[in-house]
This record gives C-alpha cells, sequence and structure tokens, in this order.
C-alpha cells in the first residue's frame, strides 16, 4: 500500500503524454478487398495507447481491454493514417486512453476513419499495477470526455459482472 501514497498528489496534463503518429499505408498493409487491413490499424492503435499509458505513468504498461473500436471509414493504398492519442481517464492504475485515426489529404487536411478507447494498466518493476499520476482537467472538452469515460467505465465494470 505504501507505493500508492507516495504519488497521490502528481498530476500530469493530457498535453503532457499527447502523442501523435504518423504512417503510410504500403502493400503489405492491405487486405483483400484493397483497404488497410483492420488488424494491422489495431496494432498501430495498441501500440500508441502503450505510448501514451507510459509517458502519462511513467513506465511500463499491459493492455487491459479494447472497449470500443470504430471503423468509419477505410484508408487505400499510399493514403497518409495519423493517428492521436490521449488520456480521457485515470484510476488507480489504469487510463483510459483515447485513439482518434485520420486519413490525411495532400493538402494535410484530416477525415477521421477510426476512433478506440483502450484500456492500459501501468506496471511496477515486479510487473504489478502501480499507481498512476491523477489527470488534471483543463478544458470543457476534457472534462466531457471525462464524464464519458466514467460512464464507460461503469459499463465496462457490468459487463464484466455479467461475464461479457
Amino acid at each position: 500500500m505504501e507505493k500508492f501514497m507516495n504519488q497521490e498528489e502528481i498530476q500530469k496534463r493530457v498535453s503532457e503524454s499527447l502523442t501523435e503518429k504518423t504512417y503510410i499505408v504500403m502493400q503489405a498493409h492491405i487486405n483483400g478487398s484493397g483497404r488497410l487491413f483492420g488488424g494491422q490499424l489495431l496494432a498501430w492503435i495498441d501500440e500508441l495507447a502503450g505510448i501514451v499509458g507510459m509517458r502519462h505513468s511513467g513506465g511500463n504498461v499491459i493492455t487491459a481491454s479494447i472497449d470500443n473500436l470504430q471503423f468509419k471509414h477505410g484508408a487505400h493504398l499510399n493514403d497518409i493514417v495519423v493517428l492521436v492519442g490521449r488520456v480521457t481517464y485515470v484510476g488507480n492504475s489504469s487510463m483510459e486512453v483515447r485513439i482518434d485515426t485520420y486519413v490525411e489529404n495532400k493538402k494535410g487536411t484530416r477525415h477521421p476513419i477510426n476512433r478506440a478507447y483502450f484500456v492500459m494498466v501501468a506496471l511496477d518493476e515486479n510487473e504489478q499495477p502501480k499507481k498512476v499520476p491523477r489527470l488534471k482537467i483543463e478544458t470543457v472538452e476534457q472534462q466531457a470526455e471525462w464524464d464519458a469515460a466514467i460512464k464507460r467505465h461503469t459499463l465496462r465494470k457490468q459487463r464484466k459482472a455479467e461475464g461479457y
């Protein structure tokens, strides 16, 4: 319990772990219908969620769950794909990370193609869950995302209790 006491007052801003990563869709990323393979996108999203979680927690993290993954549009060969990740909510050792994925055209305009929410758990040097810094909410948008995350957290707990 002592390891939880040392970091109780530590807070981090959303901007401190905000991460953006860019890819070009190549032939190896294409599925049989000529679009970005969903599994490839999922791997990219999971990687980015891990980076965001590591930046917020200051240590290693694992993926505990994928709460939501919405494929809105596809990406195609030679598209520029941009992923933007941010922490939306923190518990004791867990963090909800939102990843928005866009296709960016040659003029720099981005069009959303996916949104995902991951739950990441911070681990200490013994691979046990460790306390994460509190999240400092600074904007109305961040507060709205926090409030929505609480609802998602409640639904996750309910689904777990019901066995799915």
